[in-house]
């Protein structure tokens, strides 16, 4: 089985205009960022592919551990992506995870350890990092917290 996505954009000007993202589920306004000395309206490809990443990351997360029929209280991801400028040439080099998984008081040391091998395995297994692979470093900081 195949799936397809569609994306319509529109752009008018120069490298510093802004133009329009349209999809399904996502309408934007696109533009260069402030960091990268652009306007900074709406979003920019750097947010999006880490948005892209980080919420196949969180969604792969939650399914492998309902699989794995391991109980959690939520899942909080802050997502960083390290962009390199060297002689004008941008590199996507980097995405960061840190990621709190809530477990419920009573999972057992056991219980964690299997937490913490399966957001690894999900970062490494979504299908976006597997896009990336090799192109782009990723790295994660995982905390699992027994909660009520």
């Amino acid at each position: 089985m195949k799936h397809t996505f569609q994306m319509n954009l529109d752009w008018t000007g120069g490298r510093n205009d802004v133009g329009t993202l349209e999809a399904e589920r996502l309408k934007t306004q696109i533009s260069i960022p402030p960091e990268m000395d652009g306007p900074g309206i709406g979003t920019n490809p750097d947010e999006m592919l880490l948005g892209a990443a980080a919420t196949c990351y969180i969604i792969t997360l939650a399914a492998m551990l309902g699989r794995s029929e391991l109980p959690h209280r939520g899942i909080t991801i802050d997502a960083e992506g390290m962009v390199d400028v060297t002689n004008g040439v941008f590199t996507y080099e980097m995405i960061r995870y840190t990621t709190r998984i809530n477990v419920p008081t009573d999972a057992t040391d056991r219980d964690i350890t299997l937490v913490e091998r399966i957001a690894k395995k999900a970062k490494d297994g979504c299908m976006i990092s597997r896009a990336l692979a090799g192109n782009v470093t990723f790295e994660l900081d995982t905390t699992v917290i027994r909660v009520d």
